[in-house]
């Protein structure tokens, strides 16, 4: 099966929209590769802190995206031989991937490697851009999104169960930020494709958004 005729689920959306629980579950469901790329911009951004790298010097960032020896195991995420999942969940680490991925040069870099996860049997790709800008023949286009309010809520019981500490209000503030941040950017902004199907999951279970993407694959795959 050539690259193109591989079927591909773009699941896009905000910041803790659930887009990262409900694609890493359909793609274990039907057993295709994944690809969280918001953790790509998380281990361009954790390079960047430890390395010194500053904001500023986008042609050093874009160098270390370009460099990512990344493998993605599960819920692992290696960097070389280091598991770096953990530590790419800081708030910080988020903030400077948002901040980074504002950065033409960092998207550029980062685009082959992301079409490099494109391998039978199939692949599902959880980000911001997948059906806008890196997929946009998928079969199956999502656009998960939820109130901020209860993106925060998510947010909050996230962090406390991973053990880094929280505060709602900060949450919510840098939430807000980060959608005002992602949905202005003149390079690939998070809006839906113009095809997407759009699933709020406000009050939805993870359960349910699985479900009913699962049950739009099953529409579109014949």
């Amino acid at each position: 099966m050539s690259h193109s005729n591989v079927p591909v689920i773009t699941i896009d959306g905000p910041t803790a929209s659930g887009k990262g629980t409900v694609a890493a579950r359909v793609a274990e469901r039907l057993s295709f590769h994944l690809l969280d790329s918001g953790a790509l911009y998380r281990l361009t951004a954790l390079q960047a802190m430890r390395r010194g790298v500053e904001l500023r010097d986008e042609h050093g960032i874009a160098k270390l995206a370009e460099h990512l020896q990344v493998r993605f195991t599960g819920h692992d995420i290696f960097i070389g031989s280091e598991n770096v999942a953990h530590a790419i969940r800081a708030e910080e680490v988020g903030n400077m991937a948002s901040k980074i991925a504002a950065l033409p040069a960092v998207r550029q870099a980062l685009f082959a490697l992301q079409l490099g996860f494109r391998e039978a049997p199939g692949l599902v790709a959880d980000g911001r851009d997948m059906g806008t800008v890196i997929f946009p023949t998928a079969k199956l286009k999502v656009f998960l999104t939820a109130s901020v309010e209860a993106r925060a809520e998510r947010r909050y019981k996230q962090l406390i169960d991973k053990g880094f500490s929280a505060n709602m209000d900060d949450l919510l503030a840098d939430l807000q930020a980060r959608d005002e941040r992602d949905t202005k950017r003149a390079v690939a902004p998070l809006v839906p494709a113009a095809d997407a199907h759009i699933l709020d999951t406000s009050h939805m279970s993870a359960q349910d958004a699985i479900e009913q993407v699962l049950a739009w694959y099953a529409e579109v795959k014949e």
